[in-house]
């Protein structure tokens, strides 16, 4: 796929996340990471390392926002949440590129029928 077909194919992908994470917030792991491997036929630890590099900065900080105004932000919870994240997402990383592309599409794939079968049927 030509660069300039490339980046516009991501442009829509951040696009498509940000609606996404401003609306469920979701994103990374369940937007972005999937098409990423769909159309820009990624390899799956490619699609995890890119997804995290596009949310190293932005995260939804306008989204944040308005969702603060609103009075719907547990500000100590959040920062828990992230400092968590912080710490964590080194070892996950590390077990993700350890156990292959295969493994790790496999063991998401079953993550997101189990959230989904919580969702359907709660």
């Amino acid at each position: 796929m030509p660069d300039l077909m490339v980046m516009l194919t991501a442009l829509l992908i951040g696009g498509t996340a940000g609606i996404a994470s401003g609306l469920f917030g979701i994103g990374g792991g369940i937007i972005i990471v999937p098409m990423l491997i769909f159309f820009l036929k990624f390899s799956s630890s490619k699609a995890i390392g890119t997804s995290l590099t596009s949310m190293l900065l932005p995260v939804g900080i306008l989204a944040v926002m308005k969702y603060y105004k609103a009075g719907d932000v547990d500000l100590k919870v959040g920062l828990a949440i992230a400092a968590g994240i912080f710490v964590t997402a080194f070892f996950g990383a590390k077990l993700g590129l350890s156990l292959g592309n295969v493994w790790v599409t496999r063991g998401f794939g079953i993550l997101l029928l189990l959230v989904s079968l919580k969702l359907i049927f709660s």
